[in-house]
């Protein structure tokens, strides 16, 4: 099928349509920035990783120590460690600031040429070694621990074109007989693992002699059940746009990704409620799910400076401007929260929330 800078043809059009519909008017907005958080990054010495834990630990709270959601919280990230490369050190200074109340940890994998048992017992061993030794993660109601996951190299369920950065065709089935409660790998474009469905909340069911089951899936409905076995797909933004150059028109991708080259602003938050990220039949809850690097000095200078300041005003005043309310989630709640609309709850109420 025909591709354009490694997207198939027809979802830069799904992609083009979306960034051409009128901005929504919510009820609510969540907001998730899942961190894809490396700090061997590079393969940086020992020396460089603890500075980037460092200065994540130190200045995170300070920086954002007066910004605040609709109902008073801070700013809250996601980080997505990489398993493959587990530092207890590292993970105690990062539940630094998970037990001060500013994001949690869930887990990040890098893999390649990998087989679901290998898969499974190192996703178990560290779900384990994450909830035992750190506790981190939570219990649901029949005691299972579960966690977030973020697939490194965009190449979740042996999704690469070329078959790297994976090789397991069951990954969906492995993750879910894990304890994984909801999957936030997507968007990957300009990345050829970018998936068909787009924009959305929706189950993924795995086909395990076939790759990238999470290609398509069911859309996540207020009053429908997951169809059993499958894997919550939680999405950020994706839109197009098209702007006039002097010879060619330039093609710009919107991927909710925050880095040094994309840096936030009020323009790119009104893009990410335009994407319309939600459950069918509860449309005015938008889940605005971001993603980022940042371990990446270049990015810290976003994420950990006045760029990330002007996002949380844009917020507010976008809040104020358009009457809805906005809340800083971590990725477990925001799937949490994804439960609480497909029960057809009518208002939002943290003190419901599980697991």
């Amino acid at each position: 099928m025909f591709q354009v800078r490694g997207m198939h043809f027809p979802t830069l059009l799904r992609a083009a349509e979306a960034g051409l519909r009128a901005i929504p008017s919510p009820r609510c907005v969540f907001v998730c920035i899942a961190d894809h958080f490396e700090p061997n990054w590079q393969n940086a010495t020992n020396q460089l990783q603890t500075e980037r834990i460092e200065r994540w630990v130190n200045e995170y709270p300070i920086l954002f120590a007066g910004v605040a959601d609709s109902r008073g919280r801070s700013p809250q990230q996601s980080f997505f460690y990489p398993i493959e490369v587990y530092d207890e050190w590292q993970i105690e200074r990062l539940c630094k600031l998970v037990r001060s109340g500013h994001g949690d940890i869930e887990i990040h994998l890098h893999h390649d040429n990998d087989c679901s048992s290998r898969l499974t017992d190192l996703l178990e061993m560290h779900r384990d070694l994450f909830h035992q030794r750190h506790g981190l993660l939570s219990r649901d109601a029949k005691g299972r621990i579960r966690y977030g996951f973020i697939h490194g190299n965009w190449s979740l369920d042996n999704s690469h074109p070329e078959g790297k950065h994976c090789g397991v065709n069951d990954e969906i089935d492995v993750l879910v007989r894990t304890g994984c409660y909801a999957d936030f790998t997507m968007p990957a474009a300009p990345h050829p693992a970018q998936t068909s469905t787009i924009n959305s909340i929706y189950y993924a069911t795995d086909d395990p002699n076939r790759p990238k089951s999470h290609d398509r899936g069911a859309i996540a409905q207020v009053g429908k059940s997951a169809p059993n076995g499958s894997l919550l797909m939680i999405q950020g933004p994706l839109l197009l746009s098209v702007t006039r150059q002097k010879v060619l028109p330039k093609v710009q991708i919107e991927n909710g990704n925050l880095t040094a080259r994309q840096p936030p602003s009020e323009r790119r938050v009104k893009r990410w409620l335009q994407a319309g990220v939600s459950v069918s039949g509860r449309e005015d809850w938008i889940f605005i799910k971001l993603h980022t690097h940042g371990a990446q000095e270049a990015n810290m200078k976003v994420l950990l400076g006045d760029p990330m300041l002007r996002l949380h005003t844009a917020l507010s005043d976008l809040s104020v401007a358009n009457n809805f309310t906005y809340y800083y989630v971590t990725a477990r709640e925001m799937a949490q929260l994804v439960h609480l609309a497909e029960s057809g709850a009518e208002s939002v109420g943290f003190d419901r929330l599980g697991w």
